[in-house]
């Protein structure tokens, strides 16, 4: 996917209006796709972890910190995702040690260093193979809009800055379907903010229809070293910009800042071009989690990573929201309050 276009952050204007028939048609093949679809339901709990947006709302920092948080909690979770970027069909367990983003996505490759990770263009496929591998619990980043698995727990993650675009279906906007029909769907909205920046949990219940809003926040990783430091930033993400605007309020100053497509494969003479305008401008080289695992392993060093981490303002949301996920882990024994804490 290229980077969002701009005219879907503004209020809808003539282009929006132009395309809202293909938007509308866009819409409607996903609904007959889901009345259609039979889905696969498996032995043990599903949690996906969806957006309503085209790219860019944190999803997978979301999915990455809830994969923590059940393992913490004795929950032998799998990821099962579908392997944007990556060649490889599956379903396939990804291994650090042999694949690479070319094989299997930058995403596989951030889960698989915190829980078993399994690729499927297949997901239904992809989940049997873990559940089979001896997943108590599944984990899909992504998939919300795919009907070939029945959902335990629907969470759609929304970035508290950019909320839902210009509220328009794809092409006419960035929303994956209707918001309405999305909404009624999902189990609970994760609103993802900078701290301080999500607005009123009432404005946001209104906004999500009433679903049960948990907030989180998106903190960088001693990102203070980076204060007063010359930067040029890169990165190939949903939205390039929430990075760039990241380093900028942690101080740092960005002598460039170079977006490029989300999932883009970086080539050795585009990193040289980086480097030497870099050397040039005094600067630092620096990129996402994201991106870096898709820089080849020769061409990586020099350059800089700033890490990001979620934290969960209210704890015990997030342990009332996942209580029926552990519990039929762990059954409903007096253990269950100390696996919840």
């Amino acid at each position: 996917m290229r980077t969002a276009p701009i005219f879907w952050e503004k209020p809808p204007g003539l282009l929006t209006g132009l395309l809202l028939p293909v938007g509308a048609a866009w819409d409607a093949a996903g609904r007959l796709r889901r009345v259609l679809t039979r889905s696969y339901r498996a032995p043990v709990p599903v949690v996906c972890v969806g957006n309503l947006v085209a790219g860019g709302a944190g999803k997978t920092p979301v999915a990455l910190a809830l994969s923590d948080w059940l393992r913490e909690r004795g929950v032998a979770v799998h990821v099962v995702t579908r392997g944007h970027g990556g060649g490889l069909q599956g379903p396939v367990q990804v291994d650090r040690t042999c694949h690479d983003a070319l094989a299997v996505g930058d995403e596989a490759l951030l889960h698989a260093a915190h829980a078993p990770c399994w690729i499927a263009r297949d997901r239904a496929a992809g989940v049997g193979a873990a559940v089979a591998a001896g997943a108590s619990a599944i984990l899909l980043d992504d998939g919300f809009q795919n009907p070939r698995i029945a959902k335990t727990l629907a969470l759609i993650v929304v970035d508290a800055a950019y909320g839902f675009g210009n509220g328009r279906v794809i092409p006419a906007g960035p929303l994956r379907e209707n918001l309405r029909g999305g909404l009624a769907r999902a189990d609970a909205v994760v609103l993802l903010a900078a701290e301080g920046n999500a607005g009123s949990d009432a404005e946001w219940m209104r906004i999500a229809g009433g679903l049960p809003v948990l907030p989180a926040a998106l903190e960088p990783i001693c990102g203070e070293r980076l204060a007063g430091a010359r930067l040029l930033a890169f990165a190939g993400i949903g939205r390039p910009e929430k990075f760039f605007a990241t380093l900028r309020a942690l101080g740092a100053g960005l002598v460039g800042a170079r977006a490029f497509p989300d999932h883009h494969p970086f080539r050795a003479v585009e990193l040289e071009g980086l480097r030497r305008d870099a050397e040039r401008a005094g600067a630092r080289l620096i990129t996402t989690a994201k991106d870096i695992v898709r820089v080849p392993s020769a061409q990586r060093a020099g350059i800089e990573v700033l890490e990001v981490q979620i934290r969960w303002p209210d704890p015990s949301a997030l342990a009332r929201l996942f209580g029926s996920v552990v519990r039929s882990v762990h059954g409903d024994g007096r253990e269950l309050a100390e696996h919840l804490g």
